[in-house]
């Protein structure tokens, strides 16, 4: 795609709104380094006018009623459905995923707003009769208000769909900051929620940097903070937002482990390996990116991953070969690359070597091939940290126990899989190892819609878990009724502390 100067727009009050700041950045194709677009970068002004929008339409819509935001979100969900395919190249365009990896994200995003379409039942509170003489109990779920949403630039469709839906067919309004990397697809959910019925001003969409974040994380009128991205961000989030006197839930990086138990089928586990850690050329908060050999398990398992990555085709992401697409920016290639440097400086066995991909016809591309690392030490810059890229470490460990102690030991604790055909050794497994989702025979243990999706560690700030169940607990808030009627003449003054009678 040719080079343009196009500048999106923000979306506040149902509306394009042109930006006045005068900063912007650009936009880039990933497979070929060019520019597609530009992206304001707002100012505390223009964050206001949308959380001030967000803030003038709450009313209305906490008072609508239950049936007229199910069928906003019933129509959403069918606008979404229709434009599944541009939604999906979009996608591709900004953030360099593959055509299926994209399409399978708007997938999942359509699987959250048809949770969302069930709030009817998911807000139901709980009466108890007769709690007292005369009096009953009984609970309710109310919107929190204005909430803010901060999304990453790896699942730009998806990751705001883990918030919104929930949010607003809760009765809350929201302001969405996306990733600055790939914006475009908030401006298409932007577009297709206003074409669903949504009210103007229940959802606002204002690009940025890190002004735009702090001005939302300190405004007064925002009730409530979403996040995900890396664990320095998340913590930031988390303290400011508390700080304002706001509820956040801040979800932070990874270093998801497979072990790998010497009964596991091998080709399988391989298979599902190099599916979990290459995908989306690593740029999941989900990948496995560390695999944990327990006993002889190690040298075939080694062998079986390498001869699969020497198959896997590496280009852009909308050319249907393709499996292995481009790091998001020139930036991001430079940082994989110079981290594995830093593993062969650092003794690690490079198995395969991606720093020297190139594709043709897209040699400015950010491209970095699979690579393989064996006989990892926790101490080394491969290991503790997050890479976010196509790079898979292997450790190896004597027994489940060392393997456990190890997965343990690390900082983050979003996912942890196990590959056995030892039922006890899953049950120890996902008893004691300290990760928030845990898959048996299953590399990325993603929840569906209707669980929630959060990690342990350092990998969530906060304590409430992103969509599902614990997603309505956090954009509602729960309040307790005592009713009674008295009747005539039923009335005196007693001083005496309630109690049950």
């Amino acid at each position: 795609m040719a080079t343009t100067q196009t500048v999106l727009s923000h979306w506040i009050h149902g509306r394009e709104e042109n930006s006045r700041s005068g900063r912007d950045g650009a936009v880039t194709n990933s497979a070929t380094g060019e520019v597609v677009t530009r992206v304001p970068f707002a100012d505390a002004e223009e964050v206001d006018a949308a959380v001030q929008a967000a803030a003038a339409a709450a009313p209305a819509w906490e008072s609508a009623s239950l049936s007229e935001r199910t069928r906003v979100m019933f129509a959403f969900r069918e606008l979404l459905h229709e434009r599944r395919d541009e939604m999906a190249r979009l996608v591709t365009l900004e953030h360099g995923k593959v055509t299926a990896d994209a399409q399978g994200e708007v997938q999942r995003e359509l699987e959250l707003v048809e949770f969302a379409c069930g709030l009817s039942e998911l807000l139901k509170g709980e009466h108890s009769w007769q709690v007292s003489r005369g009096v009953d109990s009984y609970t309710l779920r109310q919107p929190v208000g204005v909430v803010a949403g901060i999304t990453p630039f790896n699942f730009p469709s998806m990751v705001p769909g883990w918030m919104f839906p929930l949010a607003i067919a809760a009765g809350n309004t929201f302001v969405l900051k996306p990733s600055e990397q790939d914006p475009s697809a908030s401006m298409m959910l932007a577009q297709l929620l206003a074409e669903a019925g949504l009210p103007d001003g229940v959802f606002n969409v204002v690009h940025g940097d890190r002004e735009a974040v702090d001005a939302l994380l300190t405004h007064p009128r925002v009730n409530a903070v979403s996040f995900v991205g890396s664990s320095p961000v998340a913590r930031h989030i988390y303290e400011t937002a508390t700080r304002h006197g706001k509820r956040a839930q801040a979800l932070g990086g990874a270093k998801n482990h497979a072990v790998v138990l010497p009964d596991a089928d091998l080709d399988y586990a391989a298979d599902q390996i190099v599916a979990g850690a290459y995908g989306s050329s690593g740029q999941r908060c989900m990948a496995v990116s560390a695999v944990v050999t327990v006993g002889d398990a190690g040298d075939a398992l080694v062998a079986k991953i390498a001869e699969r990555l020497d198959r896997l085709v590496v280009g852009p992401g909308d050319e249907p070969d393709s499996e292995v697409g481009p790091l998001i920016s020139a930036a991001a290639r430079d940082r994989v690359r110079s981290l594995i440097d830093a593993g062969l400086e650092e003794g690690a066995e490079l198995v395969c070597d991606g720093r020297g991909v190139t594709v043709e016809g897209h040699e400015q591309g950010f491209f970095v091939g699979p690579t393989l690392f064996d006989r990892v030490g926790t101490d080394m810059r491969v290991y503790q940290e997050e890479i976010f890229g196509p790079v898979l470490v292997v450790n190896r460990a004597s027994s489940l126990d060392d393997a456990i102690a190890l997965v343990n030991a690390n900082p983050w604790g979003n996912g942890a899989a196990v590959f056995t055909r030892d039922g006890g050794a899953a049950r120890s497994f996902e008893l004691r190892v300290s990760a928030g989702m845990v898959g048996i025979n299953v590399p990325i243990p993603v929840p569906m819609s209707y669980y929630s999706f959060g990690g342990w560690k350092a990998s969530l700030f906060g304590d409430i878990h992103m969509h599902g169940p614990e997603g309505v607990r956090f954009y509602t808030r729960g309040k307790v009724v005592s009713s009674r009627w008295p009747q005539g003449g039923d009335t005196k003054i007693d001083l005496a502390f309630p109690t049950a009678t």
